[in-house]
């Protein structure tokens, strides 16, 4: 397993819903290839940062990986946002929104797809970015729709929408992601029950 997101809680205050006796949420996945599946195989795990233990000063490297599956080391600095849906917006409320959508773009350059609904990028909570139909999972215990905890992607924000959701102090610096290539520049999204106890996770592939 490589580390792929590592959260403190401290660092994202009020944003996700910690487990009580949890401080640091965790996201791992095998870069191997595995038989039936074409894309990482995730681990999403709650701990608390008093029982990590000693950390390794070198990160082992996972034998045989695929390369484009080992993110990049970087370090993230959270910026919050407000998103609004798009591909999950109603038909009733996209059909009496769209025109005003237009006139915006036309008077404005601002597209609301790329620039005012859903941020790009590995992002915490708020909406999906579908590239594909929405595909929310149902919890196998309650049977509740499950809620959007985290995304990864492929890229941060592109040449359409980085003015837009690039932080003002990274706006003059090129950009060089995470190094991923998951599902043609796609990414995955991660989904937790915040019905059950347990908070059951699962996730969904999403190809561009």
């Amino acid at each position: 397993m490589v580390a792929v997101v590592q959260i403190h809680r401290g660092c994202v205050p009020d944003v996700v819903p910690f487990p009580a006796d949890c401080d640091l949420l965790q996201v791992l996945w095998c870069p191997r290839k595995h038989s039936g599946h074409r894309w990482v195989l995730p681990l999403l795990k709650w701990r608390s940062a008093d029982a990590v233990g000693r950390v390794l000063e070198t990160v082992p490297s996972p034998s045989d990986p695929v390369a484009n599956y080992v993110p990049r080391p970087c370090v993230v600095h959270p910026d919050r946002v407000t998103e609004y849906p798009y591909w999950d917006l109603p038909d009733a409320l996209w059909d009496e929104l769209e025109q005003p959508f237009l006139d915006l773009a036309e008077e404005t350059g601002w597209d609301y797809q790329g620039h005012l609904s859903t941020a790009p990028g590995t992002k915490l909570v708020g909406y999906p970015g579908w590239c594909q139909d929405p595909d929310w999972p149902e919890c196998a215990g309650c049977g509740r729709r499950m809620e959007h905890l985290l995304t990864v992607e492929s890229t941060e924000a592109d040449a359409v929408s980085r003015h837009a959701w690039t932080p003002v102090e990274e706006r003059d610096t090129p950009s060089e992601g995470p190094g991923l290539i998951l599902g043609d520049l796609g990414g995955v999204y991660f989904f937790e029950c915040l019905t059950c106890a347990e908070r059951p996770f699962t996730y969904r592939y999403d190809c561009s």
